[in-house]
């Protein structure tokens, strides 16, 4: 053997006793805590409880009794129509297929379409029924096409909701007749009227002032007067019994601000409606969207101790967007925080710091930095392949 070829052997073994005598070193894992400011603020509104959020955020942007368990009415149809709206997606249920009306579904009282024991209709037309004018047989043949009895379709809105994080939601029916314990609040009512709102198709519905069944014979006019006369509105549904009063879960859209108005335990209609108004007023007369700025350029490669390769890259996924006081747009700032090396093994998107997100000084959220790909430890057999390879590469 020549000299340089013991010379590369020994550098070799001394290379290899290095790795396989190493302790390895774990970055520890960045936390994310989101906590974004809430802005409080007083508004005159005639409603026992009441919640403002931005639907695509979840942020709250303002709140009154938020969490006070209370009948919802039929703004239980969120619920029915966000489950219809999945089965459709997920192909169990299709716009032109036909249902037939139960007994069950005809018995309905309240606010109706009549339907006759055996009448079929269509998903489509049902759903019009039950977004439009707040069908309570609608409903609850919805409900019965998805699971094959409102009992079932009872459990599936129950095992949503707590899916969703609904804390203090109890449903009993699909369309929110009164009944001992079909209680939620306005913050639950607010995530799953934003988990709704994800299904662009409702809006199809949600958006209609006046309609028709039938060939025109069953006339359908939204219960939601905000649809016809509030700029921006998408939505989303009424609610009204002696036990909860009037209520409302409204939603709106303007300039990249979604928001999501819920109005519990009013007297009267105009109550509602004056409520609801005033929170949306609100939210779009004081917050905006904000895109946080890019950090590409901050971003370098981890080096990687004992790995295959000497680096690993670094991907994020920042959020889409932040709530922010107007005029906050242009102050958002982020503060990368990274390991300086990693020990392998690393597995893809194995945290390796974070980005916080500030507003002048103070955080309101963070995101994590990942590595981008997997680096295998260097073994004896790893090591092995590198040097053969380093040497094919030499010739």
């Amino acid at each position: 053997m020549s000299i340089i070829g013991k010379r590369t052997l020994a550098l070799f073994l001394a290379f290899l006793l290095c790795i396989l005598g190493a302790q390895p070193v774990f970055a520890e894992e960045a936390k994310l805590d989101v906590s974004l400011p809430v802005e409080p603020s007083n508004l005159a509104m005639n409603v026992k409880s009441a919640i403002l959020v931005e639907q695509t955020t979840g942020q709250v942007l303002y709140e009154k009794n938020p969490d006070e368990l209370m009948p919802p009415a039929s703004i239980t149809k969120i619920m029915t129509l966000l489950l219809v709206m999945e089965a459709l997606e997920a192909g169990k249920l299709k716009m032109e297929d036909m249902v037939s009306c139960s007994e069950h579904a005809a018995s309905m009282g309240g606010s109706q379409i009549w339907l006759e024991p055996n009448e079929q209709m269509s998903v489509h037309e049902l759903l019009k029924a039950a977004a439009i004018s707040s069908a309570n047989d609608a409903s609850v043949l919805l409900g019965e096409a998805v699971a094959g009895s409102e009992e079932g379709f009872v459990g599936m809105m129950n095992n949503r909701a707590k899916e969703l994080g609904m804390k203090n939601t109890t449903f009993h029916n699909a369309c929110g007749l009164d009944n001992k314990g079909h209680l939620t609040t306005a913050r639950d009512i607010a995530i799953m009227s934003a988990e709704l709102l994800k299904h662009e198709k409702i809006k199809e519905y949600s958006t209609v002032w006046m309609d028709s069944l039938r060939g025109g014979k069953t006339q359908l006019v939204n219960t939601n007067k905000l649809v016809r006369f509030y700029d921006g509105a998408t939505g989303l549904k009424t609610g009204t019994t002696d036990g909860a009063g009037s209520c409302l879960s409204a939603s709106a859209q303007r300039g990249g601000l979604s928001l999501v108005a819920v109005v519990l335990g009013a007297p009267t209609s105009n109550d509602r409606f004056a409520g609801a108004r005033k929170l949306l007023d609100y939210g779009f007369a004081n917050y905006a969207m904000a895109t946080p700025p890019s950090i590409d350029e901050q971003l370098t490669p981890v080096k990687v101790l004992h790995g295959t390769k000497p680096e690993v890259a670094v991907q994020y996924d920042p959020p889409k967007a932040i709530v922010v006081k107007q005029g906050d747009e242009q102050k958002l700032e982020q503060r990368v925080s990274m390991v300086p090396d990693v020990v392998a093994p690393i597995e893809k998107g194995q945290i390796l710091g974070k980005v916080v997100i500030s507003l002048d000084s103070n955080p309101i959220t963070e995101y994590p930095l990942k590595a981008a790909h997997a680096v295998e430890k260097m073994t004896f057999r790893n090591g092995v392949k590198t040097l053969f390879g380093s040497l094919i590469k030499l010739k």
